[in-house]
């Protein structure tokens, strides 16, 4: 594990619930690959989650890694809350079961493969992975929605 993997990832949604995408965006010694997808009927949060499921899916063996978003839900709920979250069975500090507790569980898997670094950005603020992300997040909604049209 040599050099640093950066994954810029984003969610959107249209509507909370409502469609949803999300973007990836992975930087590798100068290369780059973009990766997206959407559904139907979903949340920005499970939106900003699976981004990140996605691109650490997407690297093909264990390495050193940045991940780049800009929801403090995804930086704060990996970095400070799931270590309590899994202590109490998953569930809140009101005793309620976590939101999104799939999604959590599966980031918590694919980061067992690699050596993982959290970095949050504020977002909309032209930070050019971040609005990449963003970018190919709503490109996955537009696309989903126009084939919806089309049938």
């Amino acid at each position: 594990m040599s050099e640093t993997v950066h994954i810029f990832t984003d969610g959107a949604c249209r509507g909370n619930p409502g469609p949803g995408g999300w973007g990836v965006l992975l930087q590798w010694k100068g290369k780059e690959k973009e990766l997206y997808g959407a559904e139907s009927e979903t949340t920005n949060n499970r939106m900003e989650l699976t981004a990140a499921i996605r691109g650490l899916e997407a690297l093909k063996w264990p390495s050193k890694v940045c991940v780049v978003s800009d929801s403090q839900y995804l930086s704060k709920g990996i970095c400070e809350w799931a270590p309590a979250w899994i202590e109490r069975g998953w569930r809140t500090a009101a005793k309620k079961l976590v939101k999104n507790a799939d999604l959590w569980q599966c980031l918590l898997v694919e980061m067992k493969r690699h050596q993982v670094q959290w970095q949050w950005v504020k977002g909309h603020s032209g930070h050019l992975g971040n609005e990449r992300a963003d970018r190919l997040a709503n490109k996955a909604i537009d696309e989903m929605l126009s084939m919806m049209r089309a049938d």
